[in-house]
């Protein structure tokens, strides 16, 4: 069965200065799937997310979105493809002067058009869908643990209910319990909404429970992109390093015990 392409990257280049993060970068992200995104510190990892969602235009290449090619689209058409994309940056990126509600209802009072009290209305239904309780949306950020942070993030890039979610390091910070509980929740959501997720993380625990495929940033590209299984018996010694010590074999021993 061929699976719809919803992210399609060509031939992608970035760099800073003198500094090449990605060159001849090719990646496909197929619809309703969780792809993990790894790699080695300076991959780029962050700086792939952010040229995909159009946060920082490429040097070179093509970041194709539902087949529109995201570079040359006009301001109205970009900004309506922008609404079917959700993020959840690293640090949770709130606005600290708004209420969590206040900050889940701004996407949809600017881009929805939606009056304060209606906004009000669903941004309590995506702190919910957040697995947050009603009163966390008086709270300020700072009021917030790391792990609601990262919650009330979520229910605000659920906000416009997007197609394609994009989450940088979700689970970076979190106690082991509250990883877990942040994977099966993306999981869930994943499957009640048909939803798209583009992982980056670092947490092998989120690779083995949550990811149906794997991409890893190395040399510049992706240099595979695979299950899980047929990228952990790549012989490339990053990946070796990465998946077979001491942490990848606890994961993939806890992940070998839930499946049985």
């Amino acid at each position: 069965m061929v699976t719809e392409v919803v992210i399609q990257v060509r031939a992608l280049c970035n760099q800073f200065g003198s500094n090449v993060v990605h060159k001849d970068l090719d990646l496909d992200v197929r619809r309703g799937e969780i792809l993990g995104v790894v790699g080695g510190s300076g991959t780029g990892k962050s700086v792939l997310l952010r040229s995909i969602v159009g946060l920082l235009r490429p040097a070179a290449g093509e970041v194709n979105v539902f087949g529109e090619n995201l570079l040359t689209l006009s301001t109205d058409k970009r900004s309506a493809l922008e609404r079917r994309i959700g993020v959840l940056f690293q640090q949770g990126a709130l606005f600290s002067s708004l209420t969590v509600l206040e900050n889940i209802a701004l996407p949809l009072i600017e881009h929805a058009g939606l009056s304060r009290n209606q906004a009000s209305e669903i941004a309590n239904v995506k702190l919910a869908l957040a697995g947050l309780p009603a009163e966390a949306g008086a709270l300020f950020p700072s009021d917030l643990s790391g792990g609601m942070v990262k919650r009330a993030a979520l229910a605000r890039a659920l906000a416009l209910d997007p197609d394609i979610l994009f989450l940088d390091e979700p689970t970076a910070g979190l106690d082991p319990i509250g990883a877990a509980a942040f994977d099966q929740l993306l999981m869930t959501l994943r499957d009640a909404f048909n939803l798209t997720v583009f992982l980056v993380t670092h947490d092998l625990d989120t690779l083995y429970t949550a990811c149906d495929r794997v991409a890893v940033l190395s040399q510049k590209k992706v240099l595979i992109v695979d299950s899980l299984d047929v990228v952990a018996a790549d012989p490339d010694s990053w990946i070796q390093s990465y998946f077979h010590g001491p942490r990848g074999r606890a994961a993939a021993s806890v992940a070998s015990a839930l499946e049985t």
